[in-house]
Protein backbone atom coordinates (compact mmCIF):
# COMPACT_ATOMS: atom_id res chain seq x y z
CA UNK A 1 0.00 0.00 0.00
CA UNK A 2 1.20 3.16 -0.81
CA UNK A 3 1.16 7.02 0.26
CA UNK A 4 3.10 10.03 -1.69
CA UNK A 5 5.24 11.62 0.93
CA UNK A 6 7.42 14.70 0.02
CA UNK A 7 11.17 15.14 1.42
CA UNK A 8 10.34 16.70 4.96
CA UNK A 9 7.24 15.40 5.34
CA UNK A 10 6.17 13.07 7.99
CA UNK A 11 3.46 9.74 7.52
CA UNK A 12 1.62 11.10 9.83
CA UNK A 13 1.18 14.44 8.95
CA UNK A 14 0.38 13.01 5.43
CA UNK A 15 -2.53 10.87 6.70
CA UNK A 16 -3.50 13.49 9.01
CA UNK A 17 -3.87 15.86 5.77
CA UNK A 18 -5.58 13.28 3.63
CA UNK A 19 -7.83 12.47 6.45
CA UNK A 20 -8.07 9.14 5.56
CA UNK A 21 -10.41 9.79 2.42
CA UNK A 22 -11.53 6.97 0.08
CA UNK A 23 -9.13 6.47 -2.72
CA UNK A 24 -6.00 8.01 -0.64
CA UNK A 25 -4.66 4.92 0.40
CA UNK A 26 -6.40 1.22 0.10
CA UNK A 27 -6.26 0.81 2.97
CA UNK A 28 -8.73 -2.06 5.19
CA UNK A 29 -10.23 -1.34 7.93
CA UNK A 30 -12.98 -2.42 10.44
CA UNK A 31 -15.01 -0.86 12.99
CA UNK A 32 -15.23 -3.41 15.89
CA UNK A 33 -13.61 -3.06 19.53
CA UNK A 34 -10.80 -5.60 19.80
CA UNK A 35 -10.93 -6.21 23.54
CA UNK A 36 -14.12 -8.19 22.73
CA UNK A 37 -11.58 -11.32 22.25
CA UNK A 38 -11.54 -14.39 24.33
CA UNK A 39 -8.43 -14.62 26.71
CA UNK A 40 -5.60 -16.71 25.54
CA UNK A 41 -4.95 -20.10 25.63
CA UNK A 42 -2.29 -22.11 26.27
CA UNK A 43 -0.09 -22.41 23.26
CA UNK A 44 2.02 -25.42 21.45
CA UNK A 45 6.20 -24.67 20.73
CA UNK A 46 7.12 -23.03 17.60
CA UNK A 47 8.28 -25.03 14.83
CA UNK A 48 12.10 -25.25 14.76
CA UNK A 49 13.02 -23.58 11.12
CA UNK A 50 14.21 -25.78 8.75
CA UNK A 51 17.46 -26.16 6.51
CA UNK A 52 16.12 -24.48 3.13
CA UNK A 53 14.85 -26.70 0.67
CA UNK A 54 14.20 -25.76 -2.72
CA UNK A 55 10.33 -24.74 -3.88
CA UNK A 56 8.62 -26.10 -6.70
CA UNK A 57 5.15 -23.95 -8.13
CA UNK A 58 2.47 -26.59 -8.70
CA UNK A 59 3.26 -26.51 -13.02
CA UNK A 60 6.88 -24.83 -12.87
CA UNK A 61 10.00 -25.34 -10.69
CA UNK A 62 11.33 -22.63 -9.09
CA UNK A 63 14.62 -22.21 -6.62
CA UNK A 64 14.18 -18.98 -5.47
CA UNK A 65 12.65 -19.57 -2.09
CA UNK A 66 13.95 -20.44 1.65
CA UNK A 67 13.33 -23.02 4.12
CA UNK A 68 9.81 -23.53 5.34
CA UNK A 69 9.13 -22.76 9.12
CA UNK A 70 5.78 -25.02 10.12
CA UNK A 71 4.61 -28.27 10.02
CA UNK A 72 1.52 -26.67 8.08
CA UNK A 73 0.25 -23.97 7.34
CA UNK A 74 -1.40 -21.81 4.38
CA UNK A 75 -0.24 -18.20 3.85
CA UNK A 76 -1.69 -16.01 1.47
CA UNK A 77 -0.64 -12.94 -0.09
CA UNK A 78 -2.42 -10.87 -2.45
CA UNK A 79 -0.68 -8.22 -4.60
CA UNK A 80 -3.18 -5.72 -3.56
CA UNK A 81 -5.90 -4.56 -1.66
CA UNK A 82 -9.28 -6.18 -2.07
CA UNK A 83 -10.39 -3.04 -4.41
CA UNK A 84 -7.74 -4.56 -6.92
CA UNK A 85 -9.42 -8.35 -6.42
CA UNK A 86 -11.85 -8.84 -9.40
CA UNK A 87 -11.85 -12.43 -9.38
CA UNK A 88 -13.64 -14.81 -6.54
CA UNK A 89 -10.82 -17.30 -6.23
CA UNK A 90 -8.36 -15.62 -3.57
CA UNK A 91 -11.45 -15.04 -0.88
CA UNK A 92 -12.31 -18.79 -1.75
CA UNK A 93 -8.96 -20.01 -1.04
CA UNK A 94 -8.92 -18.32 1.77
CA UNK A 95 -12.34 -19.35 3.08
CA UNK A 96 -12.06 -23.13 2.03
CA UNK A 97 -9.19 -23.01 5.00
CA UNK A 98 -11.73 -21.35 7.34
CA UNK A 99 -13.70 -24.41 6.51
CA UNK A 100 -10.98 -26.96 7.28
CA UNK A 101 -10.10 -24.88 10.41
CA UNK A 102 -13.16 -24.89 11.60
CA UNK A 103 -15.16 -27.61 11.13
CA UNK A 104 -18.91 -27.89 11.64
CA UNK A 105 -18.53 -24.54 13.77
CA UNK A 106 -18.54 -21.03 13.00
CA UNK A 107 -14.88 -19.45 12.85
CA UNK A 108 -13.64 -16.64 14.21
CA UNK A 109 -11.69 -14.42 11.89
CA UNK A 110 -9.11 -11.06 13.08
CA UNK A 111 -9.16 -9.05 10.63
CA UNK A 112 -6.19 -6.29 10.85
CA UNK A 113 -6.84 -2.86 9.54
CA UNK A 114 -4.84 0.22 10.25
CA UNK A 115 -7.83 3.11 11.07
CA UNK A 116 -7.35 7.08 11.42
CA UNK A 117 -9.47 8.70 12.64
CA UNK A 118 -12.26 6.06 12.19
CA UNK A 119 -11.44 5.50 8.38
CA UNK A 120 -11.70 1.73 9.22
CA UNK A 121 -15.14 2.26 8.69
CA UNK A 122 -15.32 2.74 5.49
CA UNK A 123 -13.01 0.42 4.29
CA UNK A 124 -13.94 -2.72 6.23
CA UNK A 125 -16.66 -3.82 4.09
CA UNK A 126 -14.14 -4.90 1.43
CA UNK A 127 -12.85 -7.32 3.98
CA UNK A 128 -15.75 -8.68 5.57
CA UNK A 129 -18.79 -8.61 2.73
CA UNK A 130 -16.55 -11.20 0.75
CA UNK A 131 -16.24 -13.54 3.94
CA UNK A 132 -19.38 -13.43 5.17
CA UNK A 133 -21.40 -13.82 1.37
CA UNK A 134 -18.75 -16.67 1.03
CA UNK A 135 -19.27 -18.17 5.39
CA UNK A 136 -21.03 -17.58 8.26
CA UNK A 137 -18.13 -16.46 10.50
CA UNK A 138 -17.26 -14.32 13.92
CA UNK A 139 -15.08 -11.00 12.06
CA UNK A 140 -12.68 -9.57 15.14
CA UNK A 141 -11.46 -6.28 14.25
CA UNK A 142 -7.76 -5.54 15.49
CA UNK A 143 -7.43 -1.64 14.99
CA UNK A 144 -3.90 -0.26 14.46
CA UNK A 145 -2.88 3.69 14.90
CA UNK A 146 -0.33 5.29 15.28
CA UNK A 147 1.39 4.67 18.56
CA UNK A 148 -1.13 1.98 18.96
CA UNK A 149 -0.11 -1.45 18.75
CA UNK A 150 -1.35 -4.45 18.68
CA UNK A 151 -2.78 -7.00 21.86
CA UNK A 152 -0.88 -10.26 21.42
CA UNK A 153 -3.79 -12.35 22.56
CA UNK A 154 -6.29 -10.84 19.82
CA UNK A 155 -4.53 -13.51 17.78
CA UNK A 156 -5.34 -16.36 20.41
CA UNK A 157 -8.31 -18.75 19.77
CA UNK A 158 -8.95 -17.11 15.94
CA UNK A 159 -9.17 -19.53 12.82
CA UNK A 160 -8.13 -16.96 10.48
CA UNK A 161 -6.01 -13.66 10.37
CA UNK A 162 -6.68 -11.36 7.42
CA UNK A 163 -3.94 -8.00 7.17
CA UNK A 164 -5.09 -5.53 4.88
CA UNK A 165 -3.78 -2.58 3.42
CA UNK A 166 -2.14 1.00 4.35
CA UNK A 167 0.68 2.52 5.34
CA UNK A 168 3.51 -0.48 5.97
CA UNK A 169 5.78 0.79 7.99
CA UNK A 170 2.62 1.71 10.25
CA UNK A 171 1.30 -2.15 9.94
CA UNK A 172 4.68 -3.61 10.95
CA UNK A 173 5.18 -1.73 13.87
CA UNK A 174 1.69 -2.29 15.35
CA UNK A 175 2.07 -5.77 14.26
CA UNK A 176 5.55 -6.72 15.49
CA UNK A 177 4.90 -7.01 19.33
CA UNK A 178 2.10 -9.35 18.25
CA UNK A 179 4.84 -11.49 15.63
CA UNK A 180 5.14 -14.52 18.29
CA UNK A 181 1.37 -14.80 18.70
CA UNK A 182 0.78 -14.47 14.86
CA UNK A 183 3.56 -17.61 13.99
CA UNK A 184 2.29 -19.73 16.80
CA UNK A 185 -1.44 -19.41 15.16
CA UNK A 186 -0.17 -20.40 11.96
CA UNK A 187 1.81 -22.69 13.05
CA UNK A 188 -0.96 -24.33 14.48
CA UNK A 189 -2.79 -24.22 11.13
CA UNK A 190 -4.60 -20.76 11.01
CA UNK A 191 -4.86 -19.86 7.42
CA UNK A 192 -3.20 -16.13 7.10
CA UNK A 193 -4.02 -13.75 4.04
CA UNK A 194 -2.41 -10.42 3.94
CA UNK A 195 -3.39 -7.55 1.58
CA UNK A 196 -0.78 -5.43 -0.05
CA UNK A 197 0.92 -4.03 3.28
CA UNK A 198 -0.25 -7.44 5.06
CA UNK A 199 1.80 -9.64 2.35
CA UNK A 200 4.96 -6.85 2.85
CA UNK A 201 5.17 -7.85 6.41
CA UNK A 202 4.66 -11.24 6.68
CA UNK A 203 8.85 -12.24 5.62
CA UNK A 204 11.57 -12.58 8.28
CA UNK A 205 12.66 -9.29 6.22
CA UNK A 206 9.95 -7.19 5.74
CA UNK A 207 10.52 -4.50 2.46
CA UNK A 208 8.96 -1.63 4.02
CA UNK A 209 9.17 1.31 1.59
CA UNK A 210 11.81 3.61 -0.05
CA UNK A 211 12.19 4.18 -3.84
CA UNK A 212 16.58 4.64 -4.11
CA UNK A 213 19.07 1.90 -3.08
CA UNK A 214 22.51 4.00 -2.56
CA UNK A 215 20.93 7.08 -4.36
CA UNK A 216 19.60 5.65 -7.42
CA UNK A 217 16.05 5.33 -7.77
CA UNK A 218 14.11 1.85 -8.32
CA UNK A 219 10.89 2.84 -8.79
CA UNK A 220 8.54 5.66 -8.02
CA UNK A 221 8.60 7.92 -5.13
CA UNK A 222 4.71 7.29 -5.30
CA UNK A 223 5.78 4.03 -3.36
CA UNK A 224 8.22 5.24 -1.48
CA UNK A 225 6.11 5.20 2.00
CA UNK A 226 7.74 8.31 3.15
CA UNK A 227 11.03 6.43 3.38
CA UNK A 228 14.06 7.63 1.06
CA UNK A 229 16.38 4.57 0.74
CA UNK A 230 15.03 1.24 0.34
CA UNK A 231 14.81 -0.10 3.64
CA UNK A 232 14.63 -3.86 4.85
CA UNK A 233 13.26 -4.67 8.49
CA UNK A 234 12.84 -7.52 10.90
CA UNK A 235 9.17 -8.52 10.06
CA UNK A 236 6.59 -11.33 11.13
CA UNK A 237 8.56 -14.46 10.41
CA UNK A 238 6.11 -16.65 8.14
CA UNK A 239 8.11 -16.71 5.07
CA UNK A 240 12.12 -16.72 4.37
CA UNK A 241 11.85 -14.23 1.17
CA UNK A 242 10.47 -10.54 0.91
CA UNK A 243 7.64 -9.54 -0.44
CA UNK A 244 7.10 -6.43 -2.87
CA UNK A 245 2.97 -6.18 -4.27
CA UNK A 246 1.47 -3.89 -7.00
CA UNK A 247 4.71 -5.43 -8.62
CA UNK A 248 3.18 -4.92 -12.78
CA UNK A 249 0.89 -2.29 -12.14
CA UNK A 250 3.09 0.70 -9.72
CA UNK A 251 6.60 -1.00 -10.65
CA UNK A 252 7.95 -2.63 -7.59
CA UNK A 253 8.94 -5.39 -9.18
CA UNK A 254 12.50 -3.24 -10.17
CA UNK A 255 12.73 -2.46 -5.85
CA UNK A 256 12.36 -6.23 -5.15
CA UNK A 257 15.31 -6.94 -7.70
CA UNK A 258 17.03 -4.14 -6.80
CA UNK A 259 17.05 -5.38 -3.41
CA UNK A 260 18.28 -8.85 -4.40
CA UNK A 261 21.14 -7.62 -6.37
CA UNK A 262 22.32 -5.46 -3.86
CA UNK A 263 22.36 -8.38 -1.03
CA UNK A 264 19.38 -6.33 0.94
CA UNK A 265 17.95 -9.37 0.82
CA UNK A 266 18.74 -13.11 -0.25
CA UNK A 267 15.37 -13.13 -2.29
CA UNK A 268 11.97 -12.25 -3.12
CA UNK A 269 8.66 -12.41 -4.41
CA UNK A 270 7.15 -9.74 -6.35
CA UNK A 271 3.54 -9.84 -7.16
CA UNK A 272 0.73 -8.14 -9.36
CA UNK A 273 -2.49 -6.95 -8.25
CA UNK A 274 -5.34 -8.97 -8.21
CA UNK A 275 -3.24 -12.53 -8.26
CA UNK A 276 -1.75 -14.18 -4.72
CA UNK A 277 0.84 -16.38 -4.07
CA UNK A 278 -0.52 -19.29 -1.71
CA UNK A 279 2.44 -21.07 0.80
CA UNK A 280 1.68 -24.58 1.90
CA UNK A 281 3.53 -26.79 4.50
CA UNK A 282 6.82 -26.57 6.56
CA UNK A 283 8.63 -27.52 3.98
CA UNK A 284 7.74 -24.86 1.29
CA UNK A 285 7.51 -27.80 -0.82
CA UNK A 286 4.34 -26.14 -2.93
CA UNK A 287 2.86 -23.48 -4.16
CA UNK A 288 0.34 -21.96 -6.10
CA UNK A 289 0.09 -18.81 -8.01
CA UNK A 290 -3.60 -17.83 -8.60
CA UNK A 291 -5.20 -14.77 -10.26
CA UNK A 292 -4.68 -13.52 -13.30
CA UNK A 293 -1.40 -12.11 -13.28
CA UNK A 294 2.00 -13.39 -12.25
CA UNK A 295 4.35 -13.60 -9.53
CA UNK A 296 7.90 -12.77 -9.99
CA UNK A 297 10.82 -14.75 -8.00
CA UNK A 298 14.02 -13.02 -7.85
CA UNK A 299 16.89 -15.08 -6.76
CA UNK A 300 20.84 -13.27 -6.04
CA UNK A 301 23.62 -14.57 -7.32
CA UNK A 302 26.69 -11.87 -6.10
CA UNK A 303 26.16 -8.97 -7.45
CA UNK A 304 23.79 -10.12 -10.43
CA UNK A 305 20.16 -10.96 -9.58
CA UNK A 306 18.01 -13.40 -11.77
CA UNK A 307 14.35 -13.37 -12.53
CA UNK A 308 11.91 -15.85 -13.00
CA UNK A 309 8.17 -15.73 -13.47
CA UNK A 310 5.36 -18.13 -12.11
CA UNK A 311 2.37 -17.12 -14.34
CA UNK A 312 -1.60 -17.24 -11.86
CA UNK A 313 -4.35 -19.51 -12.75
CA UNK A 314 -8.13 -18.52 -11.42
Amino acid sequence: MFLTVRAGQSLQKLWSRRGGRPGSVRAPTDSGDPTRLAPPRSVGREQVRRRPKLVQARRAHCDCFGSGYFEAMTIILVGGGPDTVTIPAVFDRFVRELRHRAPGRVPRVAVVLFDHEGSSEYFLPAYVGPLESRIDCTVLPVLLRFNKEANPAAFDDVDGIVVGGGPTPAYLEGLLPSAGAIRRAVSEGVPYMGFSAGAMVAPARAIVGGYRISGTEVCAMDCSEGLDEVEIRDGLGLVPFAVDVHAAQAGTLSRAVGAVAKGLVDHAAAVDENTALVLHHADLQQLDVIGTGNCWTIRGAGPKATVSVLSAHS
